[in-house]
């Protein structure tokens, strides 16, 4: 990274100021500003705080907790529609069954918050590789493994045909795998949940996909389907009324081939129907990483 800093202390006392004051990171970079104890007494003991500029000049953070040993490797949740970085500590169930099973696997845990709603836009997508940048300096991460549902499984597809090299693995459950399809789908209803994601993410590319046909086909992972080499396991329910089945199935045709890919779907199971999957999927990704 090409910004100069003074080595992060993350202090019990609270987030510890950087000297990256006023600094404008550069295309795939993050300005760190603070990094110390998450400041909520919600989030576990030993979870850090980053504090960063983005792209754009636009401040985020992110939530981190470093491995009980000396582990390079790192899981990366990505938050839901709706949620933020916290999701993986506060969220009942994913807190009480996803959560030990990223720790027990002994690896550090990453769940930035990535503009909230942004479904992996381009500067969300800027952010993260410059925060796993951050990552490896700091924290000696040397492989990231994704595991993620919902808009936090999009997003990780998104980000796996953007950088592949940085995706050791990744699970993404009831993803949507095409984004333009998938904002048009999603702006036929009147309102509800579907109008609210069909409007971040209008506003999170920056307009229509007619309008903006080239950002939305980069951040495609059907159209870049076999950029994916790296052990990918993706699952959804066949009566998903949120991100429809049709997304994956025609993603998986496009991998059918694949000896690193597993699909699974959950027959008339709705949109969270394959977060109990998480387990398996994990399990499965992690044995081909190493």
């Amino acid at each position: 990274m090409s910004i100069t800093r003074r080595a992060l202390i993350a202090g019990s006392a609270g987030l510890v100021a950087v000297d990256a004051a006023g600094a404008q990171p550069g295309d795939d970079e993050i300005a760190v500003t603070a990094e110390g104890p998450a400041p909520c007494q919600d989030i576990p003991k030993g979870v850090l705080r980053i504090d960063y500029v983005g792209s754009e000049g636009v401040r985020d953070w992110a939530l981190l907790w470093p491995p009980a040993s000396d582990v390079s490797a790192w899981v990366v949740n990505l938050h839901g529609h709706g949620s933020n970085g916290d999701q993986i500590f506060i969220r009942p169930d994913l807190r009480d069954a996803w959560l030990p099973l990223f720790r027990r696997s002994g690896a550090g845990l990453l769940a930035p918050n990535l503009r909230g709603n942004a479904w992996m836009s381009p500067p969300a997508a800027s952010d993260l590789h410059g925060l796993l940048d951050y990552m490896r300096n700091r924290h000696g991460a040397t492989r990231f493994a994704f595991a993620s549902g919902s808009m936090g499984g999009t997003g990780t597809l998104i980000y796996a045909v953007l950088h592949p090299d940085d995706v050791a693995g990744a699970v993404a459950l009831c993803p949507a795998t095409d984004i333009a399809s998938y904002y048009e789908w999603c702006r036929r209803p009147n309102e509800g949940v579907l109008r609210e994601i069909a409007a971040a993410i209008l506003q999170a590319y920056g307009g229509e996909p007619g309008r903006n046909r080239a950002t939305y086909a980069k951040h495609s992972a059907l159209r870049s389907a076999r950029r994916l080499t790296m052990p990918l396991y993706v699952a959804h329910g066949t009566a998903d009324d949120v991100i429809p089945v049709s997304q994956t199935r025609r993603f998986a045709g496009a991998l059918a081939d694949e000896g690193n890919f597993v699909y699974t779907e959950v027959a008339d199971g709705g949109h969270d129907s394959p977060l109990p999957l998480m387990p398996g999927a994990f399990h499965w990704m992690m044995r081909r990483i190493g």
